[in-house]
């Protein structure tokens, strides 16, 4: 069971996730270039892992 502040973290974490998501089809649909979208796709994993830690 997830405390009020957790589960308040949990949900920041998780909008952060999407909103990196988000980013990387965006700048993908705008013509990136492959260096960019591989230094947005790390730092979504990097977000995700960050969620994997909240215990």
């Amino acid at each position: 069971m997830l405390s009020d502040a957790e589960l308040a973290a949990l949900q920041d974490r998780l909008f952060q996730l999407r909103c990196a998501a988000e980013d990387v089809v965006t700048a993908a649909d705008d013509g990136a270039g492959a260096d960019e979208l591989r230094r947005m796709a790390l730092e979504l994993a990097l977000t995700a892992r960050g969620l994997e830690r909240l215990r």
